[in-house]
């Protein structure tokens, strides 16, 4: 293996300009910039990075934990968190807690050890005070729409319940007045913000809430798919759906394929997220668009500036979210073209 000795020997330089070069720490002429860059490729040189991380007390790695690796959201926003590490020479350890807190606080406790330079916590529970007592003292730490219990921590954040204000606010202005809402798990605040952004829109429209429409699903397309088969086979069924996400909002389009309700014809459906496969469902789904990636950079950049600058004032960044509308939604079908589904038996299918 090379070492920076043979590259500096090779370009003719000292070792401390090769130095200078791979590690920015003193400006350096382009012509030996070129020239230590070029011998670093003829020779196959490769950082020694363990060397340098117990030289300077770094790993030059972010741990990221997601709870759900399976869910697209989450892949974008990782991938906003390693495009900047990588500008960095930084290394990405990902884990996923699968919305389970002992998977959480094992995943905390193992990253914390491995003396990762930094933690950026995209988790969508309320687990954060408990994930405290698993962290060193001197590790930065970011969160992406995470509820922190009011505990100071850097974070890039958006406003979930202006999100589900605007989704059922849209509904609204099309004329749905029976507007069903699929949330996720009761102990995510995500869910709670979202919700109530839901009601905030129906009872500015002076429009009831019925409960029987609210249901509780997991952020997955399958409970949507069983919530959505039972809400349309109601006596008196919504004419949209509100779904907190848009994995559940498939699974709600899944639903109506099988019962034969037509989108957006005799229902109406709306998610939250704007993930790539949005844009590919049939029909293309309307729903609230989330700048993922750049949620992902962002952290990724308030993290490293936390790790050069451990006591710089908590920054909290919102970044805006907006209303796509797609072919999701129209105006509620008439009554009499409404399909009566009260009677019809189950599909005998089920989702996979």
């Amino acid at each position: 293996m090379s070492t920076m000795r043979d590259v500096a020997h090779h370009a003719g330089v000292s070792i401390a300009t090769v130095s200078h070069v791979i590690n920015g720490t003193r400006p350096v002429s382009d012509e030996l910039r070129e020239r230590v860059q070029q011998s670093m490729d003829a020779l196959n040189y490769q950082r020694n990075t363990l060397a340098r991380a117990l030289r300077s007390r770094r790993s030059d790695m972010i741990g990221v934990i997601v709870p759900d690796t399976s869910n697209p959201f989450f892949a974008e926003v990782a991938q906003g968190i390693e495009d900047v590490g990588l500008e960095h020479e930084y290394s990405l350890l990902l884990c996923n807690s699968d919305n389970d807190l002992g998977r959480l606080l094992l995943h905390t406790k193992n990253l914390s050890s491995k003396r990762v330079d930094g933690l950026i916590f995209a988790t969508s529970g309320d687990d954060f005070e408990a994930v405290r007592e698993e962290l060193r003292n001197d590790i930065p730490i970011v969160v992406v729409d995470l509820n922190t219990l009011g505990f100071p921590t850097d974070a890039v954040l958006f406003d979930n319940q202006r999100g589900g204000w605007l989704a059922t606010r849209h509904l609204l202005e099309l004329g749905h007045r029976r507007i069903a809402c699929i949330t996720g798990p009761s102990r995510q605040s995500i869910r709670r913000d979202r919700e109530l952004g839901y009601r905030q829109a129906l009872a500015e429209a002076s429009a009831p809430v019925d409960e029987i429409l609210v249901r509780e699903g997991d952020f997955r397309p399958d409970s949507a798919y069983r919530h959505a088969l039972d809400l349309l086979r109601l006596p008196d069924p919504p004419t949209a759906i509100f779904a907190a996400n848009d994995l559940m909002a498939m699974g709600v389009l899944r639903a109506t394929r099988e019962l034969g309700v037509v989108v957006p014809d005799q229902l109406s459906v709306v998610g939250f997220d704007d993930i790539a496969l949005a844009a590919f469902t049939t029909p293309a789904l309307t729903t609230i668009s989330i700048p993922k990636v750049e949620m992902g950079q962002a952290a990724a950049r308030m993290l490293l500036q936390r790790v050069e600058k451990p006591d710089k004032p908590i920054e909290q960044l919102v970044l805006e979210i907006e209303l796509i509308v797609r072919e999701s939604t129209a105006p509620p079908a008439a009554l009499s073209s409404r399909p009566n589904l009260s009677k019809r038996r189950a599909p005998t299918t089920s989702l996979r």
